[in-house]
This record gives C-alpha cells, structure tokens and sequence, in this order.
C-alpha cells in the first residue's frame, strides 16, 4: 500500500511541477520568450520571465523578490540553510497579496502537501483560491500556489499569484508554469 501511496504523490507531483509534460500531446499555446534571466541577490538561484515583466524586492516581505506581469505575479522567498519542510511550506502558504484582516478565513483548496523531489531536494506543492476583501490588481479572487524546495543547504518558496478568472486561460497556465519551471538553483 504504501507503494502506491508513494506512486500516487509522484503523478502529482509531476503534474502540479510539470503540467506541461503531463499534458503532452495536447495542444497548449507557447509561452511568451522568457528572454530575461534574473538572479537574487544571494546569488543562489536564477529565473527567467518576458521582457515586459517588472521584477523588484517584495513591498510585503523585505526577504523575497517578485516577478509581475500584467496580472500575473510570482513572490520568490529564499532562505539560506535548509529550513524544515512542512514548516516552511505552511509559512510560504500564508504569503498573501494581503493581510489575514484584508482576506476572507475559508480557502478552498485544490490541493495540498503534495510531495516529492526536485533533484535531491524535497519539494512541497500546494494551490488553493484566496478571496479579498478588497480587489488587489483589480482582483478580489486570486489561486495561489506555492512550491517549496528544501536541499542542498537551502531552502526556496516560489509563490504564484494568478486572477482565478484568468487561470482557466491555457495562455496564462503556459506563461506561469514557464516562469516556474525556469528556476534554477546555482548550486547543485
């Protein structure tokens, strides 16, 4: 049982860190050309958007980094030192686009905890849709999803913000799962 227990978080796994693998043979569009490499500023990872996405230090969190385009956001989160897996992954779960005074207590989850490994390192994956109080770039209801990775002496949370009318879109899937998928760790 606990084979396919394990079998079964892989699939997962595989389609929440790689949908556009676990669909091949469908016809997804084509990101945009991530033409952009960004490093943090630690030096520990890099990532790649369009040309037109505007990346800064977070206004929220003095320690993470953010990715926008149009609508579409990604919050990176970085900790030197490899932090406690599920305890991370339940803090990066709580980087919100607000306050929990600004945000509605329910959240409707699509799925979460689901684990696995990046390379050798863990990884946690969770989505859910988040509901404002009041619109945040024009939008009060927003999925979230959050990926963290812990190994090799560090520890990454990448949070991704999407308007949840907007994530129905193939074109908006293809754009952030490319983001996402363009993370790559400076040391092995």
């Amino acid at each position: 049982m606990k084979t396919t227990v394990e079998c079964v978080r892989a699939v997962w796994l595989v389609l929440a860190l790689c949908p556009q693998s676990a669909l091949a043979g469908r016809k997804t569009p084509e990101p945009p050309p991530l033409s952009v490499e960004h490093r943090h500023s630690s030096g520990a990872f890099v990532f790649r958007t369009p040309e037109d996405w505007k990346v800064q230090p977070s206004r929220v969190n003095p320690d993470a980094m953010e990715a926008w385009g149009g609508d579409l956001g990604l919050r990176f989160l970085y900790r030197n030192g490899e932090a406690g897996t599920d305890a991370l992954h339940a803090d990066c779960m709580m980087e919100r686009l607000a306050g929990p005074m600004d945000t509605e207590p329910s959240i409707q989850y699509e799925y979460e905890y689901v684990g696995g490994v990046v390379g050798n390192r863990q990884a946690l994956d969770s989505a859910f849709v988040v509901r404002y109080d009041q619109a945040r770039h024009g939008h009060k209801e927003w999925r979230q999803r959050t990926v963290t990775i812990v190994g090799g002496g560090e520890s990454l949370c990448v949070i991704t913000y999407v308007p949840r009318q907007l994530w129905k879109s193939p074109q908006t899937r293809a754009v952030v799962d490319s983001v996402l998928g363009s993370v790559t760790f400076r040391r092995p």
